[in-house]
């Protein structure tokens, strides 16, 4: 039963993912932190679809992990490709919602997190940053949530080269729509 509950997180994560980015966050060119920040920024600099940038950009990572981090690699490989499965089967979909783009950027974070944070309460996630920051966590010692949001934060200053400044701020709105849902969704389905 725990494997079923575990792909059925996987799938609703990812899905949830899929629909954040590409309703919410592509329409107004917002950035998300992490992988799928860097994945954001190869879209909307080179024209790739996001969930390939994803990928790509998680290839030196995830070797690392092969050879260092068994664990991480097998409990996140799952997640990164359906994820980025989804991103890439979303982006066809065309949104006109209308929205203010500070209501995108929540509600698309909000969805992120939402999905994120079902995926980590399953034992799985969609690798990226999130790995990173846990294995530089076991090695220093420092906290992998600061670390998070300092990764998270150096993607969106390289995000500057893609984005104007009015976007970069509002990307921050989205970065803290993902970290909400995903420490609710976390705490409250493992409580």
């Amino acid at each position: 039963m725990m494997i079923m509950e575990k792909m059925a997180a996987i799938i609703a994560g990812s899905l949830l993912v899929g629909v954040g980015i590409n309703f919410f966050l592509i329409p107004y060119h917002l950035l998300d932190g992490g992988m799928i920040g860097i994945g954001l920024i190869i879209h909307y600099f080179l024209g790739l679809p996001t969930g390939l940038g994803v990928i790509l950009s998680s290839i030196p990572l995830y070797i690392y992990a092969w050879y260092y981090e068994k664990k991480l690699f097998l409990n996140s490989l799952h997640g990164l490709l359906f994820s980025s499965l989804c991103i890439d089967i979303f982006s066809e979909a065309v949104i006109d919602w209308n929205l203010p783009i500070y209501i995108s950027a929540i509600i698309g974070g909000g969805l992120i997190g939402l999905g994120v944070g079902l995926m980590l309460r399953y034992g799985t996630s969609t690798g990226g940053t999130d790995m990173l920051a846990q294995i530089i966590s076991r090695k220093s010692g420092l906290n992998a949530g600061v670390l998070i949001f300092f990764i998270d934060g150096c993607v969106l200053l390289f995000g500057l080269s893609v984005v104007d400044w009015a976007v970069f701020f509002y990307s921050f709105l989205t970065i803290i729509a993902v970290a909400m849902l995903t420490s609710v969704t976390v705490m409250r389905t493992a409580s």
